[in-house]
């Protein structure tokens, strides 16, 4: 159990949507407790505000996107993976165009952006949800699970016809320096096919070699190479740890993904919410068991701050 955290400074950086090509800024600034991660739209003069929770998901092509209160964002999967490895609770991001910026893609910009503010501490404990029974979501050949665990793990495995992936797999135990020295480093990878044909519709129009691993029939483009052997699977881990940010609160438990992808990760977000006799959630003083009655669509952080308040 550790306490809340949020940064000491405000920070920014710019770059380019992936998909729109735009240029947008981002910039984070520090939140109160109970706060969460609220992406707040600086494209105008509304400054509406977005949790970043499932209850906000919409279904896009190739990233995780929320959208609430007249304002949608996307490819938000890499800053969040970076605040949920760095254990950042409650932060304001406040961007000015519809798309967060690619960076170099992977979440390693984000991690130095985190780091220069300064992570700090607050003066309440974090609620974590700990699983307590196995939950499933299959697709076909595609599998992703959440068993109980005493650590909060991640066990991913992938398989592509390409003589530089074929078949990766590759154990993640969280911790924050793990995150920065595994994960946080792992570029987002596209075929040079699929890109091409992205391009001709319009998306991806920000995608070149300094922020995208483009692989060849034999080979890659880049010829900066590869930060890690298996890079391809690492990737995949820090999508899932940014699209699992979105239950609210930090998980105990093990999951093990096969051939997935952001729709099935957050189909087994929902799938947690929907049994809440599956978990418990731990706060500084005791465990509190969620009771039956329980409404299915309530977000974890709610309940939390609930236990909170009456500590």
């Amino acid at each position: 159990m550790r306490v809340q955290q949020t940064i000491a400074n405000t920070v920014s950086c710019a770059g380019v949507g992936l998909h729109s090509g735009q240029p947008v800024t981002l910039t984070l600034k520090p939140a109160p407790v109970n706060t969460g991660v609220v992406f707040v739209n600086r494209n105008g003069k509304d400054g509406a505000t977005l949790a970043a929770s499932v209850e906000h998901l919409v279904a896009t092509e190739l990233c995780t996107a929320i959208s609430g209160n007249g304002f949608q964002v996307k490819t938000i999967e890499h800053i969040l993976a970076a605040l949920a490895g760095l254990e950042i609770d409650n932060v304001y991001v406040e961007v000015d165009a519809s798309e967060a910026p690619v960076m170099d893609g992977s979440s390693a910009h984000f991690v130095r952006l985190i780091r220069s503010a300064r992570i700090a501490e607050q003066n309440r404990r974090q609620p974590y949800l700990k699983i307590t029974r196995p939950l499933e979501v299959i697709d076909g050949a595609r599998r992703v699970r959440i068993e109980p665990s005493a650590t909060t793990k991640i066990s991913y495995s992938i398989q592509y016809n390409h003589p530089l992936i074929q078949t990766q797999a590759y154990t993640y135990e969280h911790s924050v320096s793990a995150f920065e020295r595994e994960i946080a480093e792992a570029r987002t990878f596209g075929f040079l096919q699929e890109v091409e044909a992205l391009w001709a519709r319009g998306l991806g129009q920000g995608g070149n070699l300094d922020n995208t691993i483009v692989l060849s029939q034999d080979g890659i483009l880049n010829e900066s190479g590869l930060r890690f052997p298996n890079e391809f699977v690492r990737h995949k881990i820090l999508y899932l740890i940014g699209d699992f940010s979105l239950l609210g609160v930090p998980f105990i438990g093990h999951i093990i993904a096969e051939r997935t992808g952001h729709a099935i990760h957050t189909r087994l977000v929902q799938q947690i919410l929907n049994h809440p006799d599956s978990w418990v959630l731990l706060n500084a003083d005791e465990p509190v068991v969620a009771p039956e009655s329980r409404s299915a669509m309530a977000a974890p952080r709610s309940a939390s701050m609930v236990a909170l308040q009456a500590s």
